[in-house]
């Protein structure tokens, strides 16, 4: 499911405008972007949680050239899925 689509859901099945719908998804993932920025953890019982994690420098390599390279530190966000989302994939819910 794109973003596009989620709003579309989203605004069919509360039968609101796609402006506040796509408001609503706006303000959603903003507010998990700040929460992350900020170093703190998003937990959305049921689903899942969003973390942000540091990864130091490193050097690596230039798969084409095989040169060696710095990488820089980086941030990056991670998922993981809850309990009850695995149960019910699974079918088990």
């Amino acid at each position: 499911m794109t973003r596009s689509e989620l709003v579309d859901a989203l605004a069919h099945r509360h039968s609101v405008s796609r402006q506040v719908a796509e408001a609503v998804v706006e303000g959603f993932f903003a507010g998990i972007t700040r929460s992350l920025q900020s170093g703190a953890r998003v937990e959305l019982r049921g689903f899942g949680s969003f973390s942000a994690k540091h990864y130091g420098a490193y050097s690596g390599r230039n798969p084409r050239t095989g040169a060696s390279i710095e990488v820089a530190p980086k941030v990056l966000p991670v998922f993981r899925v809850g309990k009850e989302l695995k149960l019910r994939l699974e079918g088990k819910a």
